[in-house]
């Protein structure tokens, strides 16, 4: 058994959160850059906790611009054994209505600038991404959920797009109706795919807020509407994760899917062809099988 510590990555419209013991911003430094914001640390009913706001407190960082890679990297140095990314998106199903969460289980990644992999040349490994979330954190992301009165949807394709702009029309049919996206969003990628690269088991729960273009009734999407339900759902996302400590547990045995194994067999470069300098970056992220 180990010590359970749930990361919040609290995107559009949440930059805290609430009811933590012994709440500190801390700075966390690593060889990746610097993250989104300082990390909010603290205790829930006992079981260690850290919130990183993903764009920022203030929203200064913009989807494609997110450091993701400090982010994760971040995490990782303090601890983190499970994500919870929590995040803004719009629908393309007319059932995920603007206010439902949606407890996504697969990607669709469209981003294109930007960096999605620890590794490269000097140390190359290669992670399976079939199946990108913890199913052990969706249930509990769904159960928590469902007991704040939230409608929530267990399932969903989440296509993550490079943004910052919205979809056309054209994209957004097509994303709906040959590609069978169900959300839409612009900052899960690759923040799902370096999760799995850190062995950390990833949950993502997505908040509607539009119907994104494709809709007959909703025109085009609209900042100023978007907003709106925003502010009601971060409502919504802090009463959920306020449940998520008493679900899981303070005491964390290893991950029945194996995402805090995901390394096991993934690294191809020899050790003596490895690079040395690489491999001093990854010290957090792939220190277990190097």
């Amino acid at each position: 058994m180990n010590d359970t510590k749930i990361a919040v990555i609290g995107g559009s419209g949440i930059y805290d959160i609430d009811g933590l013991d012994g709440a500190e911003w801390v700075s966390v430094q690593g060889p990746w850059g610097a993250p989104s914001d300082q990390v909010l640390t603290g205790c829930i009913a006992g079981v260690n906790m850290a919130f990183l706001p993903r764009h920022g407190r203030g929203h200064v960082h913009a989807p494609h611009d997110v450091p993701y890679r400090a982010n994760i990297d971040a995490l990782k140095r303090l601890g983190v054994t499970d994500v919870i990314s929590v995040s803004a998106c719009g629908s393309f199903r007319e059932a995920m209505a603007p206010g439902d969460f949606v407890i996504v289980d697969q990607f669709i990644d469209r981003t294109v600038a930007r960096a999605s992999s620890f590794f490269g040349s000097g140390c190359v490994a290669h992670v399976s991404i079939a199946h990108p979330v913890c199913p052990r954190l969706g249930d509990a992301c769904e159960t928590a959920a469902r007991a704040a009165g939230i409608t929530v949807h267990r399932g969903g394709t989440y296509l993550a797009m490079e943004g910052p702009q919205f979809s056309t029309l054209a994209e957004s049919r097509l994303y709906r109706d040959q590609w069978g996206a169900d959300v839409i969003g612009m900052t899960n990628m690759p923040e799902a795919r370096l999760a799995r690269e850190a062995e950390l088991c990833y949950a993502s729960v997505a908040m509607v807020t539009d119907y994104d273009s494709w809709h007959p009734d909703h025109g085009e999407v609209d900042v100023t509407q978007i907003i709106a339900t925003l502010l009601a759902n971060a409502d919504k996302g802090r009463e959920m994760v306020a449940r998520l400590p008493q679900l899981l547990g303070a005491d964390r045995a290893p991950c029945g899917h194996g995402c805090d194994r995901a390394l096991e067999h993934a690294i191809l470069t020899a050790p003596e062809a490895r690079d040395p300098a690489l491999l001093a970056k990854l010290d957090a992220v792939a220190g277990r099988v190097l």
